[in-house]
């Protein structure tokens, strides 16, 4: 018996490891700078991306050629998928979150979160990718975010997410392109 119980501990031991370094979280805001300050460390090797300096300007007849009809419809006319629709939600690998857009990266896999709300979620950002506006169309101020690159509306951010940071970062997943780290450029 006590055989048995030690096989177990041990096919379960690497399966325990990757769960608690995929759910640790930076306890402290300089944890947060660190992880922001790092994010091109989750880029694929030899990734090249653009600047949130390089502003893209196209017609809605370009957009609409260049994106997918939900992905111009959130991006540019400021909808919202459905919740649990999209694949990014369950997405765990390392790697970089870019705007569908323009390419622009925005979050790392590091950020990212499971919020229960059946869109992909984060507690932080890549610094200076954001720009935010109040948005009344629920009645409610709510804090909307845009691409400051594109312009591309992305979500809403809550002040309902996890220490430190208290953010939610409520993404469409239809927004977002996923760029995984172990990826040829």
């Amino acid at each position: 018996m006590q055989r048995r119980k030690l096989l177990l501990a041990l096919a379960a031991a690497p399966i325990a490891s990757f769960g608690i370094r995929a759910h640790a979280r930076p306890k402290t805001m300089k944890d947060i700078e660190a992880l922001q300050k790092s994010w091109k460390s989750f880029l694929p090797a030899g990734a090249s991306v653009p600047s949130p300096g390089e502003p893209m300007k196209l017609s809605d007849q370009e957009w609409s050629k260049r994106l997918s009809p939900q992905s111009f419809r959130v991006l540019r006319k400021e909808g919202t998928e459905h919740a649990g629709s999209s694949p990014l939600n369950d997405e765990k690998r390392a790697g970089i979150f870019a705007c569908a857009g323009c390419d622009l990266p925005l979050f790392t896999s590091d950020m990212k979160f499971e919020s229960g709300t059946g869109w992909p979620s984060f507690f932080t950002t890549i610094p200076g990718v954001f720009e935010q506006k109040k948005d009344f169309f629920l009645i409610y101020p709510r804090t909307e975010y845009h691409c400051i690159r594109c312009g591309g509306h992305h979500g809403h951010v809550f002040d309902d997410g996890p220490p430190p940071t208290g953010q939610r970062w409520c993404n469409n997943g239809v927004a977002l392109k996923f760029l995984p780290k172990d990826a040829k450029a």
